[in-house]
């Protein structure tokens, strides 16, 4: 097999996205040998390698076609989208999955004093960003004209600085903001770990590598949150009892050998199973009920 018949996935190499990304390929299946570098991992158990990059340059390296596939933040992608707008390699990457991990948001933040009514209120004033693309685009779309103040770091001193009047900036918990009295007052993008590829697959096998990929990191996802129900009843009241279940599947019923008119049932949610789900199912005819995690799903 030649050296581009293995498909190529570039992951953050350190930060708040690295264990998670290659947790969730292990999940999937994948597991992987390290160079001495740390900066290159070779699959073992199937013909798919890591490269272990700094987030910015994820988009980057699947538009130059050095790898087929990357994880990095909606936020990162989204705006070197934009910024590749009007350029030969413009949409030359896309997102194909969100994966669920690594939430953040990107905001707007002011000023603790600033009395924030809507987005008109930052009409010409200096807004700090790491994301200028975004800002702009939102910006754009708001009908809003300010100075957009392009920072690499330390997005949340710029007020304090002088050098801004207001931040566009991630956050997570908001101690950051608060911690520097800013507030949040606008969000501009809901952003988590997202799966990415070039605008255009492959068609040879690293196509099948990519689909099967696919289909284990949504069921990898799907588990997350999926339990396996279980419970008996009389089988006239199994529609109630179906009803009551979140965004479950229709269950599979077998007969209780020597009680008739009972059935044992089991469905699988994709949703929590809460006590209260319970009580709401044992009222409706439901008996001796089990909720049990699924570890691993393919539909």
């Amino acid at each position: 097999m030649s050296a581009r018949d293995r498909l190529r996935i570039a992951i953050q190499k350190s930060g708040r996205l690295n264990d998670a990304s290659i947790d969730l390929l292990a999940r999937c299946g994948l597991r992987f040998r390290r160079s001495r570098d740390r900066l290159f991992c070779f699959g073992e158990t199937l013909p798919v390698d890591l490269l272990l990059v700094r987030d910015d340059d994820v988009p980057g390296m699947i538009a130059e076609g050095v790898c087929d596939l990357g994880i990095v933040g909606r936020n990162v992608l989204r705006e070197q989208i934009l910024g590749r707008q009007g350029s030969a390699d413009a949409a030359s990457f896309r997102e194909i999955r969100s994966l669920g991990f690594g939430h953040c948001r990107l905001s707007l933040a002011v000023p603790d004093g600033f009395d924030y009514v809507g987005p008109v209120e930052l009409s010409n004033l200096r807004i700090a960003t790491s994301y200028p693309g975004l800002l702009a685009d939102w910006l754009r779309r708001s009908s809003v004209d300010a100075r957009i103040v392009s920072l690499s770091g330390s997005v949340e001193i710029a007020p304090r600085l002088g050098t801004a009047d207001c931040i566009c900036d991630l956050v997570s918990s908001g101690a950051t903001l608060a911690a520097n009295q800013l507030k949040e007052v606008a969000v501009i993008l809901e952003s988590e770990a997202v799966l990415a590829a070039s605008a255009v697959l492959p068609v040879d096998r690293r196509r099948e590598l990519i689909d099967m990929l696919l289909r284990r990191i949504d069921g990898v996802i799907q588990v997350r949150v999926s339990k396996l129900v279980l419970w008996q009843s009389p089988r006239a009241s199994l529609d109630a009892i179906t009803r009551l279940l979140p965004n479950g599947q229709r269950p599979t019923v077998t007969p209780i050998e020597g009680l008739d008119n009972q059935v044992s049932a089991q469905a699988i949610c994709n949703d929590a199973i809460t006590w209260q789900h319970l009580e709401d199912m044992k009222r409706a005819g439901a008996r001796q009920m089990l909720v049990l995690p699924v570890e691993q799903m393919l539909t």
